[in-house]
């Protein structure tokens, strides 16, 4: 967990994926799509990504990718974040971690 928190400490939007995952390559569209610049962390191409996809499993992420945090908060994966976008919320949530400015 440690290395978890160390790898979204201070950073507005960080996303967990794997590069041949469809639905993290649309969460990180739509995330992209605001003008944010979420850090990305492909697992299947991370040195210790096994550890970390335990780790996001802990935290209840199932499947678990894609994984979101905003705001050093764990949002969800991609339903989470589709329906935060469904209700008008996910806007405001990056403008208050600081990814988007509008």
């Amino acid at each position: 967990m440690d290395t978890l928190r160390s790898l979204i400490a201070d950073r507005p939007v960080v996303i967990f994926t794997r590069s041949t995952c469809c639905m993290s390559h649309s969460i990180k569209t739509l995330i992209s799509g605001f003008g944010a610049n979420p850090t990305v962390y492909e697992l299947d191409n991370f040195p210790n990504g096994q550890q970390i996809e335990k780790a996001l499993r802990q935290l209840g992420c199932q499947p678990s990718v894609p994984a979101v945090f905003i705001g050093e908060e764990f949002v969800g994966g991609d339903k989470q974040i589709m329906s935060l976008q469904v209700k008008n919320q996910l806007a405001p949530l990056l403008m208050k971690a600081g990814a988007i400015w509008i």
